[in-house]
């Protein structure tokens, strides 16, 4: 039995589920963990008095509490006999955050009590405890691990959907948009794409091993439940990885494009070369101040030479088309 004591700081709440889809909300002096039986603490694990409670008095492995407290936050999962640690990230869906910028959750449970821990707030976890304060939520700690593994997933639909729903509008700005504009758009859509997969990858291959872990208390239909979030994860890993294909195929139209343009001035530039280098030759001789100069005293020569210069360029540009160079 836990001392008579005040709640430590940083504890977010504690709830014992009813066994109906409810839960209660227990005062702290009331919490008996070691007795405790569909129990849920959770902390906000910045806050030293809540690792000072989870490293002295829950009585966990010392795998569990640096799990809980660990500052690397990559998926995870790790299994004891009955016990389980579960590190998940869920998009970021707070107010002035960026979706890619994902919250970590840790959760500990033994099928009958649950320690979870947190920094920043998950929607997620709220929309489990508004369906357990509206009587519609999980009957046991394992299907609540479950609905919680699926609010997490579920709120990732929506951000995948409105970065493939960004990409199709790059790619129908790729034809009329501005080259650099686009190309800043394409890149900062990428690394998003990145970021997210980063953290989605692990996660896939962690509910995964979850789905066929053997805990006991984890009913057939919990199994299935599972197999269908896991699919969904999945899908999402899938689509992410489409979305960077296309965004990198973009990407290379894009810089052929460009490569395209440039080289088309560097034609026109070669061609116009091409055509004024005789003329320039043929002037800067005609042009060169020494004795025995042909036309010099003649009043017609400057027309005699322009009609030669007229007809060189005009020879040029006869000789480039038969070759089509032009």
């Amino acid at each position: 039995m836990v001392a008579a004591m005040s709640s430590p700081k940083g504890l977010i709440h504690a709830l014992e589920l009813d066994g109906h889809g409810g839960a209660t909300a227990i005062a702290w002096d009331d919490v008996s963990w070691t007795d405790g039986d569909k129990l849920w603490l959770h902390f906000d694990f910045e806050e030293a008095e809540s690792v000072a409670w989870i490293q002295e008095q829950s009585q966990l492995s010392e795998v569990a509490i640096q799990g809980l407290l660990s500052e690397d936050t990559r998926p995870n999962f790790l299994r004891r006999n009955n016990n389980l640690l579960l590190i998940l990230r869920g998009v970021n869906l707070n107010v002035g955050a960026e979706p890619e910028d994902m919250v970590s959750v840790r959760i500990w449970t033994d099928g009958q009590r649950m320690i979870s821990t947190r920094r920043r707030q998950l929607i997620s976890t709220q929309d489990v405890l508004s369906s357990l304060s509206e009587q519609e939520g999980s009957e046991s700690m394992g299907q609540l691990l479950i609905q919680w593994i699926e609010a997490i997933v579920g709120r990732m639909t929506n951000t995948v959907d409105a970065l493939e729903d960004e990409l199709l509008n790059d790619e129908q700005r790729l034809l009329d948009s501005d080259g650099q504009s686009l190309r800043t758009d394409l890149m900062k859509l990428r690394r998003r794409v990145i970021s997210l997969k980063r953290y989605l990858t692990p996660q896939r291959d962690a509910l995964h091993r979850l789905e066929n872990e053997p805990l006991a208390w984890l009913s057939e239909s919990d199994r299935l439940r599972l197999r269908s979030i896991t699919d969904r994860q999945i899908r999402h890993v899938e689509d992410l990885d489409l979305v960077r294909e296309r965004t990198a195929m973009a990407l290379e139209e894009l810089v052929a494009r460009t490569a395209e343009q440039l080289n088309q001035r560097s034609y026109l530039l070669t061609i116009v070369a091409a055509l004024f280098l005789p003329l320039g030759f043929f002037t800067g001789l005609m042009g060169i101040n020494v004795g025995g100069m042909p036309g010099v005293e003649n009043d017609h020569a400057f027309w005699w030479v322009g009609i030669i210069c007229l007809s060189l360029t005009v020879g040029m540009a006869l000789f480039f088309r038969w070759k089509r160079w032009l």
